[in-house]
């Protein structure tokens, strides 16, 4: 008999890919120093490089960090990256250059937290295809802490108003916006600080249908271009009810610079260790861990 396949597992919904997260810095110099020198990730050579902002490659996705007043994303973003022992070595080699900011580094027994200058918080995993699906270098997921009693309501409104497959457990919501890749929302007791103007950025498919439901809402906080619009408060689908505030970037998979090739260093490169062809890393698993 033929092997039975679950295919509903393959489903996407209607968001294909999430791109990159973007919090302003203070200083371009101090942000070079912890996601690059540090984290091990790679500037952008081909966009926004110059003092003003900067563009960091990571894998398929990018953090965006434009200069201006600091923002801090409530909750964290996880990064998949090989290399423990190197990411630790990076951390320890920056750390005296940032002394007297907020950065610090942890080393848990499956990830190591990184906490940026200016407070926003990295997990930084191995590549595991059980947890990250063929990720080797990728952001999987950006977590957001909620407020208690709006998990399941923020499940609603992602497949009702956005068309995004959505489900809770346990006081998480989790709306799949890509391969492999998640936004979720994990319900805390703390009572979240004040929205501060992050965003992040997904692609998705069907373009018309969620900006007509956010509209008829009035949720559409910015009218882009052609290819982007934005909204920033999530509600619940049933009655209107305010869950949560961050804004999305919205762009339709037709936008110019969707899937765009991001180059990926290989950390581990060095000029005084320099191996001919080992220059890139690569951003997803290889033939050799073939799923099946």
């Amino acid at each position: 008999m033929q092997q039975p396949f679950d295919r509903a597992a393959e489903d996407l919904g209607n968001a294909i890919h999430l791109e990159h997260v973007n919090v302003q810095v203070p200083d371009q110099r101090l942000a070079t120093l912890f996601y690059v020198a540090g984290i091990g990730l790679t500037r952008d050579p081909y966009l926004m490089v110059s003092d003003s902002n900067m563009w960091v490659n990571a894998g398929r996705s990018q953090f965006h960090l434009p200069s201006g007043r600091p923002q801090v994303l409530r909750g964290h973003t996880a990064i998949v990256i090989a290399g423990r022992q190197a990411l630790l070595a990076q951390l320890a080699a920056v750390a005296p250059k940032l002394e007297g900011t907020a950065f610090s580094y942890r080393e848990h027994n499956d990830h190591v937290e990184a906490i940026c200058p200016w407070g926003n918080r990295l997990r930084c995993y191995e590549p595991d295809a059980e947890r990250f699906g063929r990720i080797a270098l990728g952001m999987p997921y950006v977590e957001f802490d909620v407020p208690r009693g709006t998990a399941e309501a923020i499940s609603r409104f992602y497949p009702e108003i956005m068309g995004i497959p959505a489900s809770v457990d346990g006081g998480i919501a989790r709306a799949k916006v890509g391969k492999d890749q998640y936004l979720q929302f994990r319900e805390s007791d703390q009572t979240p600080g004040e929205f501060d103007g992050y965003h992040v950025q997904i692609y998705i498919t069907d373009f018309s249908g969620p900006y007509n439901r956010l509209r008829a809402r009035n949720l559409v906080s910015r009218e882009d271009n052609q290819y982007q619009y934005r909204f920033c408060d999530i509600v619940d689908p049933r009655d209107g009810r305010h869950l949560f505030t961050v804004e999305h970037e919205v762009r339709s998979a037709t936008h110019p610079m969707y899937l765009r090739p991001l180059v990926n260093r290989n950390p581990d490169q060095t000029n005084r260790t320099f191996a001919k062809g080992y220059d890139q890393a690569p951003w997803a698993m290889g033939p050799d861990q073939y799923d099946g």
